[in-house]
């Protein structure tokens, strides 16, 4: 008697740095994945030695390699959808602009990492000309926390009125949607913008105690896989907020660091 299998579900893509303590990075992308439903593919621009406490080491992928992960994974499955995280240079963010280029109708989510919850540096001091360039206009989303946007555009955002302005300075720079994340801004509230062509769209939630690990990771990772099963980007953003504060609100500090990792076996709830 033969077997069937069940049909395969759709896969997304992780582009972003290996993470030893296994809290950002490809290690949360793909339980993000899982928990949502998704089959997780990975291409590893970078290797990292961290843990909660700090980053100790990097060793970026070679340019060949970190290529060949890519077109490896495009020529084999059906990629309903792309996550890029940390790239760490130029040239691995000129080479995933290139490679992206040749799959034109795949969702891109661009979290554009830099700076690790630990304070260490993670990208060169000009990934910021390398991102706008060769990535800003190929993302369908970009979801970049304060401080990353203030690097993206060269000047503080002090309030509300600050990040509205600074979402519609990036989406001048070609990337149709942008989710600005506010986080870094102080109150018992956390307010998150999205803004697309269809306008605004804020998204509030209590803040939670403790310093998360891997939150921005998992968030791009969650809209990514919302975009690769056919949500509207509104609705897959919703999701990955969700998401993200149910994850952490059950999250738990594994290391003697301070850093609380999200707990990835919450269930996703996505609307219909």
């Amino acid at each position: 008697m033969t077997h069937r299998f069940p049909p395969a579900p759709p896969a997304v893509l992780t582009i972003a740095g290996s993470d030893s303590g296994g809290g950002a990075g490809i290690q949360a992308d793909l339980a993000t994945f899982s928990a949502f439903g998704t089959h997780g593919l990975c291409a590893i621009t970078a290797i990292t030695a961290q843990n909660t406490r700090a980053v100790t080491g990097i060793q970026q992928v070679s340019a060949r390699l970190l290529r060949g992960q890519i077109d490896a994974v495009f020529a084999d499955f059906r990629v309903a959808a792309v996550k890029i995280g940390m790239l760490g240079t130029t040239t691995a963010a000129r080479l995933v602009g290139q490679a992206l280029a040749e799959h034109p109708h795949v969702p891109v989510v661009l979290d554009p990492v830099m700076i690790a919850t630990s304070g260490a540096t993670l990208a060169a001091a000009n990934i910021v000309a390398a991102l706008r360039r060769h990535l800003l206009a190929r993302a369908t989303l970009v979801t970049p926390n304060l401080p990353e946007a203030e690097r993206l555009l060269g000047r503080t955002i002090r309030d509300r009125a600050g990040m509205r302005q600074a979402a519609h300075d990036l989406r001048a720079l070609g990337c149709p949607a942008v989710l600005l994340k506010g986080g870094h801004r102080p109150g018992r509230k956390v307010a998150d913008l999205l803004l697309d062509a269809a306008g605004e769209h804020w998204f509030e939630h209590p803040r939670l105690p403790g310093e998360g690990h891997g939150t921005g990771c998992t968030l791009a990772a969650a809209a990514a896989a919302g975009l690769a099963r056919g949500q509207p980007l509104a609705t897959a953003v919703a999701d990955a907020i969700d998401y993200v504060h149910r994850a952490l609100r059950s999250g738990y500090r594994p290391g003697r660091g301070p850093l609380v990792v999200l707990d990835h076996a919450v269930q996703a709830l996505p609307r219909h």
